[in-house]
């Protein structure tokens, strides 16, 4: 398998149909350095355009920790979907468990946000990544996480979730 990271970058559009996520909930806007089945680096742009900032806070507009965790989430399960290929609109993907986590630096409107992610194994459906966030070369935060892929079609056991 080739271990060097890809030049195709997909776009909101191509993850849009990787990921069932929507405005305002959709937190990554391109994939870039994609390694299938290994990892992936996944953009934002911060805008205060965003609803959470109305309340988080007034006065001192921060983007809330767990929106970057799930950003980080984000770009793995697109970097999964991309690699298992042929994306289905019943596929999930659902959060497991958030570890290690740790924020240190606050994320401001007018940032560029990219999130690193890389696969640390899997065994069928669940997958363990480690990703950070990055607002230029400053790490604003970390964690390792655990998803699990649900294919709708092929399993009517799951009330979802996530």
């Amino acid at each position: 398998m080739d271990k060097t990271a890809s030049d195709l970058t997909l776009d909101v559009e191509d993850i849009k149909r990787l990921l069932p996520h929507r405005a305002p909930f959709l937190f990554v806007e391109r994939l870039s350095d994609i390694v299938p089945f290994e990892s992936a680096v996944g953009h934002k742009a911060v805008s205060f355009n965003e609803p959470h900032f109305q309340g988080h806070f007034p006065e001192f507009a921060v983007m809330p920790g767990v929106l970057i965790v799930e950003a980080m989430a984000q770009t793995a399960g697109a970097l999964v979907v991309h690699s298992l290929g042929h994306p289905s609109p019943s596929r999930r993907v659902y959060f497991m468990t958030i570890d290690k986590a740790r924020f240190r630096k606050p994320v401001r409107p007018g940032d560029m946000l990219r999130f690193p992610v890389k696969a640390l194994r899997h065994r069928g459906p669940v997958w363990r990544f480690e990703g950070q966030a990055f607002v230029g070369t400053e790490l604003c935060a970390e964690a390792e996480f655990s998803a699990m892929i649900f294919d709708g079609e092929n399993d009517s056991s799951s009330n979802g979730g996530g």
